[in-house]
């Protein structure tokens, strides 16, 4: 007999989610999806889809029915509703909750208490444009279904392994002491690919790997043996990388300039830096790079060029902490299936040892290194979800869900 676990990715328009399928078998630690799939529009036109382990659609619809105020609560209580009729006979066992900050407090995947809950709205400050969608689906879960086991599971968590010196920043220490420091984010996604290259090398000690999260939030870190060192992200997802609507690493005199100089306000400001920049705001043209790598527009072509240039550039960086490199892992929307974005980042790695098989590259084969290339090159499809299912997983074999 299975019970289920649900995983949920809640955002500011959309709720995404997958079941798993959980054995009571004692030592059991690989979840089993059984479907996945998201409630989109919720600022607009919701639209419900789900597919099955392979990946087939098995229902798509508004779930709103044309209704209006259909929004993140309605989504999660017309997603219960459903796996309830769905479920056949299994019980839902526990939630996991991808959560983006956890700040210095939350190191990894936790149980969800009311001391928790308090935590993590103290942290919506650090992430105002994510925390609080994250903590939402939460909250609703304990007031409908309290004896529900709830996990939140970090996006920050998997850096907590990098040095003071690399998550320091140069501001007064009084500053640094309240949190201001160097974070990183897309743990879950590089816990996930950390695990999947040593299952495939079949051993632990990977060596020196950058993985390239390239999608439309974009980071780079430097992993040594599956252990964090470094990432491009710092103390807010706008760090490091361009991406799809999002600055990346700026000046912050660019921001002084704005505030002080064009008057604008503060809400315009983080407007600007989150939803009109990176590749949308080089382009004019939009934030998707199959749009871009599909036009023929010269602003399309130098979004892409920028987009590429500063992966190459952060690259360098990190290679110059790992004093070199054994491993590229490219994942994530852009890097999983983007070929020619990987081509054109790893043609200017050749100094590296980098030597990609353009069939290969094509192909979308796992590995697209020549034989002769020094470095593995390596093309993983991530699953945050999957990652976290297995932390809950974890926590419900070592606490139990009466504990």
């Amino acid at each position: 007999m299975s019970d289920d676990l649900l995983v949920l990715n809640s955002g500011s328009s959309s709720l995404k989610f997958a079941v798993y399928a959980v054995s009571d078998a004692e030592g059991a630690t690989d979840p089993r999806c059984r479907v996945r799939g998201q409630i989109t529009g919720l600022d607009a036109r919701p639209r419900f889809q789900v597919e099955d382990a392979g990946g087939d659609t098995v229902e798509a619809h508004d779930p709103s029915n044309g209704s209006d105020g259909f929004g993140q609560d309605e989504a999660l209580d017309f997603l219960l509703d459903w796996l309830d009729r769905d479920r056949d006979g299994q019980t839902l066992r526990a939630a996991g909750h991808r959560v983006v900050h956890g700040g210095q407090a939350f190191q990894g995947a936790v149980r969800v208490t009311d001391a928790v809950l308090d935590g993590l709205e103290a942290l919506v400050p650090l992430a105002p444009l994510h925390q609080p969608h994250n903590i939402a689906p939460i909250r609703r879960l304990a007031g409908t279904r309290p004896a529900l086991f709830q996990v939140a599971c970090f996006d920050t968590a998997f850096h907590h392994t990098q040095s003071a010196l690399e998550r320091r920043l140069a501001l007064p220490r009084h500053i640094a002491e309240q949190g201001v420091m160097r974070y990183g984010f897309h743990g879950l996604s590089y816990e996930y690919i950390a695990g999947a290259l040593a299952d495939r090398l079949g051993k632990a000690d990977t060596g020196r790997v950058i993985v390239a999260h390239l999608g439309s939030g974009a980071s780079l870190a430097a992993l040594r043996d599956g252990v964090s060192i470094a990432t491009t992200m710092g103390f807010t997802a706008l760090d490091g990388l361009p991406m799809s609507t999002r600055c990346g690493a700026l000046d912050p005199g660019a921001v002084l300039y704005l505030l002080q100089e064009r008057g604008m306000s503060p809400e315009d400001v983080s407007t600007l830096l989150y939803e009109q920049s990176g590749l949308l705001g080089i382009s004019g043209i939009s934030g998707d790079m199959r749009t871009l790598l599909d036009s023929d527009e010269p602003a399309a072509e130098e979004a892409v060029a920028v987009f590429v240039h500063r992966a190459v550039r952060e690259i360098g960086a990190l290679v110059a902490l790992l004093g070199g490199l054994d491993h590229l892992v490219f994942t994530g929307g852009i890097g999983e299936h983007s070929s020619p974005v990987r081509e054109r980042i790893c043609r200017q790695l050749q100094w590296l040892g980098v030597d990609l098989d353009p069939g290969s590259n094509d192909a979308g084969t796992e590995q697209v290194q020549r034989d002769r290339g020094r470095v593995g090159v390596w093309v993983i499809p991530t699953d945050e979800e999957g990652m976290i299912a297995r932390h809950v997983l974890r926590l419900l074999q070592e606490q139990g869900p009466e504990s």
